[in-house]
């Protein structure tokens, strides 16, 4: 299923003429009188390889009620509300208007992503009201000609990151029905098919004091409070260097596959031994893979110094693991069943973590907060430049961070930012995807 694109904007930006533009064919009425466009619009649209849903819209107008242009608008926002991507359409040549800022506001509420394209930019003479449109808040905007069919590559630069999250998140929402994917790892004999049976209230999977027992990752359907959830009880996975029967390898093949197929994993962890480098190890593959994740720690019953095993291990996730900063840890006891009301709430709450999305405008508010507090470096004698930035999906969190010189941008600076969202908009615990873009110059000739 494509993607879908929603062009709105005020009366007469030329947003039938861009559908038309989009789908390859004269589909939609154009006329220089505001208001032709009045029931939404669909075709299929495609640019440059990318396939999608577009929906033409009539003129946003600040009405309301039973009057024709009020019912229009409500066609409009039942546009809105299907659509994956908002494209909000300005008149670069007339400048933004009062009206074009209200919409703008309003979209900027919709917890959707929205691109700004700004029309009529051929020859140059959009020039000053592109500049203009950056004052909308929604990033860096596109110069596009919907007439001439200019800068429709830029669009598809820009509408790309989009179709690639919505397909992503459509994929594992379809394949798995919409159901929690929770997967039970760690290390060999550490108590995972205690624990899934355990929360399953019956022994559905085998268990025993040998390591090794299980060997092929179990899927279990099963429901929680009303919630779908596919649980996946894991063979152990041990170190890389200690894998060495083809058996072996098989099973730790299938352990991974069932991490990257997951939305969270549970890493139990022996709580009498504490959190191990094979510990570690496991935390990394989660998260270099994006999934959410929480540190259950087993056989919390036979702990004695609990206070003091709790602070080291979270020292030691402090130390290293930066990029799961906040995972929560959970202690239990698998076997007894205690602490084992708190696991699948905190399951839960850091999904949603996970799928979090941030609404543009706020953003780029605390990103402009962010460089004047701690501005980009100076690289081979210049300043680097940032633009803006916008999540372009969740799960994990993934923004796209528009600059002038990508390969420049230290490590140490994205991190600084990283750790700047994960405090500041509630991500803790959950991997913080940022991908570096290379920016356009709306003052070189040729882009207005």
């Amino acid at each position: 299923m494509p993607f879908t694109v929603a062009i709105v904007g005020r009366p007469n930006v030329g947003k039938s003429t861009l559908f038309n533009r989009l789908v390859g064919r004269r589909q939609a009425l154009v006329h220089p009188t505001p208001g032709v466009t009045r029931d939404r619009r669909e075709g299929d649209g495609r640019l440059l390889g990318l396939s999608f849903k577009v929906i033409d819209t009539a003129g946003l107008e600040d009405e309301r009620g039973e009057t024709l242009t009020g019912r229009m608008q409500l066609q409009t926002g039942r546009a809105i509300d299907e659509a994956d991507v908002l494209m909000l359409l300005v008149d670069a040549r007339a400048g933004i208007t009062p009206l074009d800022s209200h919409f703008a506001d309003m979209l900027r509420r919709v917890s959707k992503p929205v691109v700004v394209a700004a029309n009529k930019c051929e020859g140059g003479a959009g020039a000053a009201g592109l500049i203009e449109a950056y004052g909308l808040g929604l990033g860096e905007p596109v110069a596009i000609s919907a007439e001439h069919g200019e800068g429709l590559s830029d669009l598809h630069d820009v509408l790309a990151p989009h179709a690639e999250a919505v397909d992503a998140d459509r994929t594992e929402d379809d394949a798995e029905g919409g159901a929690l994917n929770l997967a039970i790892v760690g290390r060999p004999n550490v108590g995972k098919s205690t624990l899934v049976n355990r929360l399953l209230g019956e022994e559905r999977v085998l268990t025993g004091p040998e390591p090794g027992v299980t060997r092929d990752a179990i899927w279990v359907s099963w429901s929680w409070r009303g919630r779908d959830i596919r649980l996946i009880d894991t063979a152990g996975l041990r170190r890389r260097a200690r894998v060495s029967e083809r058996l072996e390898r098989l099973t730790a093949a299938d352990t991974a596959n069932a991490i990257r197929f997951a939305h969270v994993a549970v890493l139990l962890v022996d709580g009498i031994e504490g959190l191990e480098k094979s510990d570690l190890t496991i935390a990394r593959q989660i998260a270099d893979e994006g999934r959410a994740m929480v540190l259950a720690v087993n056989k919390w019953d036979a702990v004695e110094d609990r206070g003091g095993r709790m602070d080291r291990i979270g020292d030691r996730l402090e130390r290293s693991l930066p990029q799961l900063r906040g995972i929560p840890v959970r202690a239990l006891s698998a076997l007894t069943g205690r602490g084992m009301n708190d696991l699948l709430p905190t399951v839960f709450d850091i999904y949603e973590v996970w799928n979090r999305r941030v609404d543009t405008g706020p953003l780029n508010r605390w990103f402009a907060e962010a460089i004047g507090r701690h501005p980009p470096p100076i690289v081979d004698g210049r300043r680097l430049r940032l633009r803006y930035i916008t999540q372009v999906k969740a799960r994990p969190p993934t923004f796209a961070l528009f600059t002038t010189r990508p390969s420049a941008v230290p490590e140490s600076y994205l991190r600084y930012l990283t750790n700047g969202l994960r405090e500041d908009f509630g991500l803790l615990g959950v991997p913080i995807r940022i991908v570096l873009r290379k920016g356009r110059n709306p003052y070189v000739s040729g882009r207005v």
